[in-house]
Formats: structure tokens, C-alpha cells, sequence
């Protein structure tokens, strides 16, 4: 048949009919199309999920959420490989198209939108059940830009102070040594989380801010801890004058205790006067050093030195003010030992009274301790004998028996108070 307006096409029985198959498939091919359009978009926009979690979650969940991925990467491939095929087979625009052919190519390319239209909907199923490990993935990768903008500051300001307190002539080199270790961690952080990992990073991130906020702090209190070691090398200089000087006066009390009181009374501070001044010796020594490690500026070195200069005064000036101490309370008990006695008694009639306080007997428990503090104190008083009674231990006894009496009082208090 010709056609006006010149050229020709050979129109078999039927030719109506295989056009319509036709058009039937090329619709079945635009909407494959779409539907493989569709799953590559799916796949490359969950794969940016994937790629998020895998960064920041190194958990099973996370590493299973991958390998799944994986396995529908495989499944897509496939589907898509097949799709293709259905199309490479069937040229749809060839002329001699018959009705057949055209509808066989209609039902592959239907078949093939349908097992891509079902993997999509799988991978999305698949998607919407990464919902946990992806808010939190995010929450992670939002964190880790102002973690580490934190961390450079942190830096800045810690290099800042080091800065001032060098212009002030203080040499703080154990600061500048902590803070060039600090370089290589900047170093790591501004690889970024591609190369460390994202909560390696932000680890590393938080760890900087704190050591970096440390070394701030402490340099910007560097002249004042100058300051307050300059005054406690002032003050323990002085203190170990004083203290010198009362060493010195050990001996004349010692003497006075040798002349009046038994041997028990002051045989355990014959030592004192030695002790002392070998203790104030070396306190000197120490304060040279701290003076030493304080123009040094070790800092550590100088707060040690002076902190075993106050021990050793601590406990020398205990032992210089025990030796008066004695002759006192000896001159006091020798003139009046009733008072001592007193006091004693008192004690235990208090206790006494708060033992029987809603009773009609006492608990053995507190009444016999209070009866063998009372033997004590009657023990104590004829232990005075002699023309020099040994007042020491007759001192001693009566503090002890206060201090049982005392045990049985708290014993007492805590049952009434427990009910």
C-alpha cells in the first residue's frame, strides 16, 4: 500500500494489532524504567545512611546492619542485570515488530518491574528498621564539629595563658612540655573522623578540652602559687627560728623535772633536747632546698620540701611543748593532787547516774567497768607514796580511767538512742 506524500510501509493482516502491542510494551518498558529509577535512587540514598552508621557504630548492630546492606546490594544487582537483559531483548521501535513478540516483551519487562518494585519495597522495610542506629549515628557526626572546635579553643586559650605567665617571668616549662604533647593530638583531630574514626575522634576531642582547660588553670595560677610558696618559705623560716630558740630552753625544764620528780616522771624526754635540734637541722636543710627548687621554679619539688619542713616542726614543736607541759601538770598534782582525784570521781558518778537512768539495777555491762574505774582511782591515790611519789603515772592512770569512763558513757548513749 502506498501512502501519500511519498515513501511506503508494508501493512500485514493484522498490523493494528501488533501496534497496540506495541505501545502495551513500551509502556511496560517506560514503567520498568521508573521502577529501576526508583531502586538506584533507594540504594544510593540508603547507602549514605549505611556509610553514616558504619562510621560512628562499630557495634553487632551496626556491623549486621551493613552486611544486610551488602546482601541487598547483591539482590539489587541481580534484579537490575535481569531488568536490563528484558530489555536488550526486544528492540521495540523495529518495523517487522509482530504482535507476539511485542507481547512477550511486555510480560518480561512487567516481570522484571515487579521483582524491582519488590526489592525496593524490601529495602525500604529494611530501611525504616535502621531508624535507632542512624539517629544516634547523626546525633554522633552533629557532636563531632563543635567537639573539636571545643579542643582548638581549648588550645588557643591554654597557649594564650602560658603565654602571659612566660611575659611575667615565671618559666613554666613543665606546662609548655604538657602542652607541645597536646600538638600531635591537634594533629589527629584535624585528620578528621574519615581517617580515626568518628567516636575516636570525639574521645580524643573531649580528652584535649580537659587537659588543655588544666594547663589553662594552672598557668593562670602560676603567680599566685609563686606567691603563696614565697610566703611559706617566709613563714616556716620563722617558725624554725621560734622553734630554735624553745629547743633551747628544753634543757633547763629537764633539769628542774631531773631535780624535783622520779626518774619515771622524766626518763621518756631525756631525748627532746637532741631530737630537736637535729629535727631543726634538718628542717633548715629542707627549706634550702625548697628555696633552691623555688627559684628553680619546680614547682612540685618546692610544695614537697616545704610540706616535710612543717612535718618536722609539727613534731618537734609537739615534743618541745610536751617537756613543759610535764613540769607543769607535775607542779600542779605535787602542790594538789585531790583536784586530779576530783575530776576522776566526778566522771564516774556521772556515769554512774546515766547507768541507772530508768533502771532499777544496772546493766552489768556498764556497772562493772565503772566499779573497776573506781578501784583504779583508789589504786592510783595509794601508789602515792614515797619522798618522791612517781606523780607521772598517777597522772597518766587518771587520764585512762576518764577516757574508759568515757567509753561506757558513749556505749549507754548509743543503746538509748537506738532504742
Amino acid at each position: 500500500m502506498t501512502a501519500s506524500g511519498g515513501g511506503t510501509r508494508r501493512w500485514g493482516w493484522g498490523g493494528g494489532r501488533a501496534e497496540n502491542k506495541r505501545a502495551d510494551a513500551q509502556a511496560a518498558k517506560d514503567a520498568a524504567a521508573a521502577s529501576f529509577y526508583e531502586l538506584d535512587t533507594a540504594q544510593r540514598d540508603l547507602r549514605i545512611s549505611i556509610e553514616t552508621i558504619t562510621a560512628v557504630d562499630d557495634s553487632p548492630q551496626g556491623r549486621r546492619a551493613a552486611a544486610d546492606f551488602a546482601e541487598f546490594g547483591t539482590r539489587i544487582d541481580q534484579v537490575s542485570h535481569r531488568y536490563i537483559a528484558a530489555v536488550d531483548a526486544h528492540d521495540l521501535d523495529r518495523d517487522d515488530l509482530d504482535a507476539g513478540t511485542a507481547a512477550r516483551a511486555r510480560t518480561e519487562l512487567e516481570q522484571a518491574r515487579g521483582e524491582l518494585e519488590r526489592t525496593k519495597a524490601d529495602l525500604e522495610r529494611f530501611r525504616q528498621g535502621l531508624g535507632s542506629l542512624l539517629d544516634r549515628a547523626e546525633t554522633q557526626l552533629a557532636q563531632l564539629a563543635p567537639a573539636v572546635e571545643r579542643a582548638r579553643q581549648g588550645l588557643l586559650a591554654a597557649t594564650t595563658a602560658l603565654e602571659a605567665v612566660r611575659a611575667s617571668g615565671l618559666q613554666a616549662d613543665d606546662l609548655a612540655a604538657r602542652l607541645a604533647a597536646l600538638s600531635p593530638e591537634l594533629t589527629r583531630l584535624n585528620e578528621g573522623a574519615g581517617r580515626h574514626g568518628v567516636a575516636e575522634t570525639l574521645h580524643r576531642a573531649d580528652r584535649v578540652v580537659r587537659e588543655a582547660e588544666t594547663i589553662r588553670r594552672e598557668a593562670d595560677r602560676l603567680p599566685e602559687r609563686a606567691a603563696e610558696t614565697d610566703k611559706r618559705l617566709a613563714s616556716l623560716r620563722t617558725r624554725a627560728q621560734a622553734l630554735h630558740n624553745r629547743a633551747g630552753k628544753v634543757e633547763p625544764v629537764l633539769s628542774e623535772l631531773r631535780r624535783r620528780f622520779a626518774l619515771a616522771c622524766w626518763e621518756d624526754l631525756q631525748g627532746v633536747p637532741e631530737e630537736a635540734a637535729r629535727a631543726v637541722r634538718q628542717a633548715e636543710e629542707k627549706l634550702g632546698e625548697a628555696q633552691r627548687a623555688r627559684e628553680e621554679q619546680r614547682w612540685p619539688d618546692a610544695t614537697s620540701l616545704l610540706a616535710t619542713v612543717r612535718a618536722l616542726l609539727n613534731t618537734t614543736d609537739e615534743a618541745v611543748k610536751a617537756a613543759g607541759d610535764r613540769l607543769q601538770r607535775l607542779n600542779e598534782v605535787s602542790f594538789d593532787h585531790t583536784r586530779e582525784v576530783e575530776k576522776a570521781r566526778f566522771a564516774i558518778r556521772d556515769a554512774q547516774r546515766l547507768a541507772m537512768a530508768g533502771r532499777s539495777t544496772p546493766d552489768p555491762r556498764h556497772a562493772q567497768p565503772l566499779d573497776r574505774s573506781v578501784e583504779r582511782v583508789d589504786r592510783a591515790v595509794a601508789g602515792l607514796t614515797g619522798r618522791q611519789p612517781d606523780y607521772w603515772r598517777f597522772v597518766t592512770e587518771l587520764d585512762a580511767v576518764r577516757d574508759a569512763v568515757q567509753e561506757v558513757v558513749d556505749q549507754i548513749r548509743r543503746e538509748m538512742a537506738g532504742g
